[in-house]
C-alpha cells in the first residue's frame, strides 16, 4: 500500500541541475508523474505511452514529470528527447520512491499541492491508470488521453521500485 502524503523536504533534481524540495516543486501546480527505473526493461517498455500520457496534460493545471531513479545524466539518456517535452527529474536515492512506499514501478502518481497523493498506480495496468488520468482530467477540466492506446505495451507488474536488502 502506497502512503497517503509525502515529506516535502523530499529533493528532485532536474536534468538542467537545478534542485528543489517537493513543496518547491509543487508551489504552482499539482504534479502528475511517471517514476521510472533506468537500468529496467520494465520501464522502458512504458516510456513512449508515459510520454503520450503526461504530454496530454500540457498547458493544464497541473505540473507533469518523469521522475527517474538515477542521475542526471542517467535521466537525460533514458529520457532521451523527453528531456525536451517534460519536466525530466533526478531522484537517484530514489527518495520519492521510499516515501510514497511504492512497491512497483513504473508508477503514475497524482500529487496534489498539500503532498497528499490524489492517486497511484503501480506497475503498467492501463486500467488503473486510465482511472486515475480520467480523475484529474476531471478535476483540472481537461481532456482525457486513450488509454491503452494502439501501440502501448500490455498489462504487466512492473519491477521493484526499491532493492531489497542482500
Amino acid at each position: 500500500m502506497a502512503a497517503v502524503e509525502v515529506p516535502g523536504s523530499v529533493q528532485l533534481t532536474a536534468v538542467d541541475g537545478q534542485t528543489r524540495t517537493l513543496d518547491e516543486w509543487l508551489i504552482t501546480f499539482q504534479m502528475l508523474g511517471v517514476v521510472l527505473d533506468p537500468f529496467t526493461y520494465e520501464s522502458s517498455w512504458i516510456l513512449e505511452t508515459a510520454g503520450r500520457i503526461l504530454e496530454t496534460f500540457r498547458g493544464a493545471s497541473v505540473r507533469t514529470a518523469f521522475v527517474v531513479t538515477g542521475t542526471v545524466d542517467e535521466a537525460k539518456q533514458f529520457c532521451g528527447p523527453w528531456v525536451d517535452r517534460v519536466l525530466v527529474l533526478a531522484d537517484p536515492d530514489r527518495n520519492l520512491a521510499r516515501a510514497a512506499e511504492l512497491e512497483a514501478l513504473p508508477a503514475l502518481f497524482h500529487l496534489r499541492q498539500n503532498r497528499q497523493f490524489g492517486g497511484i498506480a503501480q506497475g503498467w495496468q492501463p486500467e488503473q491508470w486510465r482511472a486515475l488520468v480520467h480523475q484529474v482530467s476531471a478535476e483540472r477540466r481537461w481532456s482525457k488521453p486513450v488509454i491503452p492506446a494502439a501501440g502501448d505495451p500490455v498489462a504487466y507488474p512492473g519491477s521493484p521500485a526499491l532493492p531489497t536488502a542482500s
